[in-house]
């Protein structure tokens, strides 16, 4: 969403005339008008008033404001500002977009490219621009970690009942229509703290013939709009989830019907090709080790192609994963061993698996005994790896699935290991 009148945002005063989403004519110029966020309120006035604004990125679901604080930030910032809502194609023009301009508004930034966020990065470090940037993606995985490193994460919440019942009444006077008010508070209902799709509900219940204050009749006209929210909110996880859960239960069918409908929701397809990287890793696993090279290809696909044609690579891989036979054992193998290093604390290395670069560190004994399984028939020797207080402790047990026993074969003979019966 523009805000309208800023001389920073190209194309601002195009998109706050009357034709506009009511969203976009409604959004707040100031933090008094602003609804939501009091858990915010000291913060944010406080980076109103600050002399130099930090790096930032706003953080939480749709409709919540984040762009409307990123924005208003901006104008107070009193510097030359953009706004850049989509990636662009490539880093050389998004560069472009950010020579002149001192400030950076960056809708969606988990939809930028690894290599757009490195580069808006670089120019963040050396004091280039400031970035205001906005996702509704967990930020651990959806940004790049040097650009994460660079960005405090300000972190905002739906709106509660009674904001968005005020901004319900703010979108019907400004359309001028007489909404009741049990129609209104239906809306802020199903809106469920997005504001940007309960004045889009306004907006559709102020061109519908007849009165507006009866909510069964009026809910029964709002078919299509109610889908649409539901696929946007209420069952974006829950498409996921059961994705993930086809795929883990090899039902390739069930895998692709949640995987359209994931895809004719508009979910964003970075976010379909990490579900995918999880589960070739958590659920497939070493059963077959292609699974992950194949999700890895996917994501690669599905950048170079884009959509509407990236449907397909992703079709192949559901399809590859949920029928490839399936071993948890890696995940099972880490958790074991990151509970003994949580629960017991790090333990020292041995000396002869320590490097000895300096004639001090020698003698000291690192490195001392160590034995090179190179040099050695079938490059294995036997000799301790783990630290004193947990020799033959076991993380990783095999599965009996797919080409992981295969896989195991070799080191179960060399280690003389046999699984517990």
């Amino acid at each position: 969403m523009a805000s309208g009148k800023s001389s920073g945002s190209e194309g601002a005063g195009r998109e706050a005339g009357l034709a506009a989403p009511l969203s976009e004519r409604l959004r707040p110029e100031s933090l008094e008008d602003f609804l939501g966020q009091g858990h915010l309120a000291e913060r944010l006035q406080g980076l109103m008033s600050a002399e130099a604004l930090p790096n930032l990125l706003f953080f939480g679901p749709p409709g919540c404001g984040k762009s409307t604080v990123a924005m208003l930030l901006a104008r107070r910032a009193g510097r030359a500002w953009r706004r850049v809502k989509t990636p662009e194609a490539g880093t050389a023009k998004l560069r472009r977009l950010c020579q002149g301009c001192a400030v950076l508004v960056i809708d969606e930034l988990h939809r930028f490219s690894r290599d757009q966020q490195e580069m808006l990065a670089g120019l963040a470090r050396e004091g280039e621009i400031t970035l205001l940037a906005c996702t509704t993606e967990n930020p651990t995985f959806a940004v790049a970690q040097d650009l994460l490193s660079l960005l405090s994460v300000v972190r905002l919440r739906p709106l509660g009942e009674q904001d968005m019942l005020e901004l319900a009444r703010r979108g019907a006077h400004a359309l001028g229509c007489q909404i009741g008010e049990a129609v209104l508070e239906m809306l802020a209902r199903l809106a469920k703290g997005d504001a940007r799709m309960l004045l889009s509900l306004v907006e559709y219940t102020s061109r519908l013939p007849g009165a507006k204050d009866n909510p069964d009749a009026v809910s029964a006209q709002l078919p299509e709009a109610m889908s649409r929210f539901e696929r946007q909110l209420g069952a974006h996880s829950d498409y996921a989830s059961a994705l993930v859960k086809s795929i883990r239960g090899s039902d390739p069918d069930a895998a692709l019907y949640w995987l359209a409908c994931l895809l004719e929701a508009g979910e964003d397809v970075r976010f379909i090709c990490r579900r995918f990287i999880m589960a070739a890793s958590e659920d497939v696993g070493l059963a077959d080790p292609q699974a992950l090279a194949m999700a890895v290809a996917c994501q690669q696909a599905v950048e170079f192609t884009g959509m509407p044609e990236g449907f397909i690579p992703l079709a192949e891989t559901c399809i590859y994963l949920a029928l490839a036979r399936k071993s948890n054992s890696a995940y099972r193998a880490y958790l074991a061993a990151r509970r003994e290093v949580r629960e017991q604390g790090p333990q020292d290395v041995p000396l002869p698996l320590r490097n000895a670069p300096t004639a001090l560190q020698k003698s000291w004994g690192y490195g001392r005994g160590y034995k090179y399984p190179h040099n050695f028939p079938g490059g294995f020797v036997e000799q301790t790896y783990l630290p004193d207080g947990l020799v033959n402790s076991r993380f990783y047990l095999p599965s009996a699935n797919g080409e992981e026993p295969r896989l195991a074969q070799w080191w179960r003979r060399v280690k003389k290991i046999r699984d517990p019966e």
